[in-house]
């Protein structure tokens, strides 16, 4: 009998993309199947059942992800290491990415960017997790907060003037969190006063990311404080404005290639060309383009362990990435200077990580179409 999955999945609205063919095949063993509304999830229930791929790639997302993989494999994987001890990009990777397209992916070809979609996009920062995380991290930064901002609510020259920069050469930086609007990010103290054609800001920022290597910043900061949040608006400010500050990087326990720096704005001078979308409603665009970015986290499924002993390096700060090489570890460790028999006491958890992260990765391309 036919599986009551494949009839659910081909409905499920989280799963419609790209279904393929070989799916029909499946027989179901008892107990495999376990479904919910519109999604259906394979238990670990009945193991017999076997894993096809329940999200096929276009010819083109398979020569992006191969174009990441080969870049990942070559530029980033031999400098690993080396980056998280001195918890340091390498500009040599930077340059890469840029190089390679993978820091505009979905940036129209006008402006220099790749002109593929959100979902390829998901994949290059998946890939490059694989890897490193921290050049996840600054790769996902870079799509999905700081170009998707200036592409969604950008006047046509701003998206001239800085998506082209942002697409070819300039790293980018989203500046919300400040020391006491962590969590309630809205409760942000940098203020922007109007004075004739220009906005005077002023105000202080924590934890921000990539701060260190970014040229252009988005820098939240309320413009009617009488008016709340809702006074929140975006303004775009070059690296080298006068009373624009980038203290030192966070000495962090992982992600460490990623810097994380707090800013301070001492009376900065931002033109009122430089407001980035409408006055008052930056925290609208906060919202959105931070739901965006989650997907790119969500498509790092990090843990940030450093696996000292395997052969990879210090920073496989992947689920799957650091599986693979736990596997691949644990096959060959000895005991008595011959191989233990049977399942080892490692294989038990790498399985149910593997299994959490499968059942994770199935849902992810719903989000990136």
């Amino acid at each position: 009998m036919e599986v009551a999955a494949v009839r659910l999945l081909r409905g499920s609205a989280l799963l419609r993309r790209n279904f393929p063919t070989c799916l029909p095949a499946w027989k179901s063993p008892p107990g495999a199947l376990r479904a919910s509304h519109s999604e259906a999830l394979l238990s670990p229930a009945g193991s017999g059942l076997p894993g096809a791929p329940l999200q096929t790639l276009s010819d083109e997302e398979l020569m992006i992800q191969s174009a990441v993989k080969k870049f990942a494999r070559e530029q980033v994987a031999p400098l690993v290491s080396t980056m998280d001890e001195n918890a340091k990009m390498e500009k040599s990777v930077i340059q890469g990415l840029f190089q390679q397209g993978f820091m505009a992916v979905d940036v129209d070809a006008k402006y220099g960017g790749t002109g593929a979609s959100f979902f390829s996009l998901v994949l290059v920062v998946e890939e490059l997790a694989k890897v490193d995380a921290s050049v996840a991290l600054i790769c996902d930064i870079q799509n999905t907060v700081v170009n998707g901002l200036v592409r969604k609510h950008g006047t046509e020259e701003q998206k001239a003037a800085y998506l082209s920069q942002l697409a070819t050469a300039k790293v980018g930086s989203f500046c919300l969190s400040e020391a006491g609007a962590g969590s309630d990010s809205f409760a942000l103290k940098t203020r922007a006063e109007k004075k004739g054609g220009h906005y005077v800001l002023n105000g202080s920022k924590m934890w921000i990311s990539s701060a260190r290597e970014a040229e252009l910043f988005l820098v939240m900061a309320n413009a009617d404080p009488g008016a709340g949040y809702r006074g929140i608006t975006c303004f775009v400010v070059d690296r080298d404005t006068e009373g624009f500050h980038v203290g030192k990087a966070e000495n962090k326990l992982g992600i460490r290639a990623s810097s994380t720096c707090p800013l301070t704005l001492e009376d900065v001078k931002v033109p009122e060309a430089n407001v980035l979308g409408q006055v008052g409603h930056g925290y609208k665009y906060a919202i959105g383009s931070l739901n965006e970015g989650r997907i790119g986290i969500a498509a790092q499924v990090g843990r940030l362990v450093p696996w000292h002993a395997l052969s990879q390096g210090r920073s496989m700060n992947s689920r799957k990435g650091k599986c693979s090489a736990a596997s691949k570890r644990g096959s060959m460790r000895t005991q008595g200077g011959a191989l233990p028999p049977g399942p080892q006491g490692s294989g038990l958890p790498i399985r149910d990580v593997l299994r959490t992260n499968s059942g994770l990765r199935w849902r992810l391309p719903a989000f990136g179409t």
